[in-house]
């Protein structure tokens, strides 16, 4: 009787757990389960988040971090797995809600729709009147070149004059600028600048002659060639040319309260060694940092 009665209490618990883990969220969002070893971080979470269990993500389409799938709605990469990790770490559900690009992300967390975007996005003074930035990698620029194109771009010199897709708004906006800045002063015609919506659109954009080359994160670009490396090749833009090393950073509105607990709940996945996992994973251990950092640019 004594046995019956525990493997009665053992199937209610798993029912239980199987239920919490299959709570709803933003539609159309890709979640991921709490954890059961963040109790520590999670006292420190603002009330709102410790009512609803969840964080959600904004997050537009961008190989290696997020990808999405033909659904529209399902994402994986290295976004998924690395908040899976800051859920487990904080004992709360992730959700990830798929997004046209960055403004939409920016202005939907703004507006209380989203309560973070993990980018990539640079970590500038600006944005940090608005929100709180944790920076957790850095960057450089690439281009990839379309092999069957008659461009002529073998370096990022030859961009000069060119046609170059980029997400609007992105970090890659800012480093065309500082290329331009650089053709100028060679006095070579400037690049012209399309920006569009999210990576997927300006690979695209290259693959049909629209633009002579599509401008993204190095770790982008090295991730679309493992996917079409018959199709593209790719340069990098230079420290002459402004490239220097930006810092990436989660953004997260100021308003929330919940950057500095996304702040310590990195610093954990640092020490117990996910981080260094992930990016391995994803082959990302040359952008990776020592140590997370919060609102680095306007300091």
């Amino acid at each position: 009787m004594l046995k019956s009665r525990r493997s009665l209490v053992a199937l209610l618990a798993a029912v239980l757990v199987a239920a919490t883990g299959c709570g709803g969220g933003a539609s159309g969002g890709a979640q991921s389960p709490a954890g059961d070893d963040g109790a520590a971080h999670h006292d420190a979470l603002p009330q709102q988040f410790k009512d609803s269990g969840v964080i959600r993500f904004a997050g537009d389409s961008h190989p290696p971090y997020r990808i999405v799938g033909k659904d529209g709605t399902t994402v994986t990469g290295l976004d998924h797995d690395l908040q899976q990790a800051l859920g487990k770490v904080l004992g709360v559900r992730t959700e990830m809600t798929v997004v046209p690009g960055l403004p939409a992300a920016l202005s939907g967390m703004l507006s209380g729709r989203y309560d973070a975007f993990n980018g990539p996005v640079k970590d500038t003074a600006e944005r940090e009147k608005q929100f709180d930035a944790v920076v957790w990698m850095v960057t450089r620029t690439a281009y990839l070149i379309p092999k069957s194109g008659s461009s002529g771009v073998e370096a990022s010199d030859d961009l000069c004059g060119k046609k170059v897709a980029a997400v609007s708004g992105s970090i890659v906006q800012d480093q065309i600028v500082r290329l331009t800045d650089w053709c100028v002063k060679k006095s070579k015609p400037p690049v012209e600048f399309i920006g569009l919506a999210d990576t997927n659109g300006t690979i695209l954009a290259a693959k049909s002659g629209r633009a002579d080359a599509a401008g993204m994160t190095e770790s982008a670009a090295i991730d679309a060639l493992a996917a079409a490396k018959d199709d593209f090749t790719y340069v990098t833009q230079t420290d002459e040319q402004g490239a220097g090393v930006d810092k990436l950073a989660m953004l997260l509105p100021k308003s929330s309260g919940l950057g500095p607990v996304v702040h310590k709940a990195f610093q954990e996945l640092f020490a117990n060694g996910e981080y260094d996992r992930i990016m391995k994973q994803y082959g990302l251990e040359n952008v990776k940092v020592a140590k997370p950092e919060i609102n680095t640019a306007a300091g």
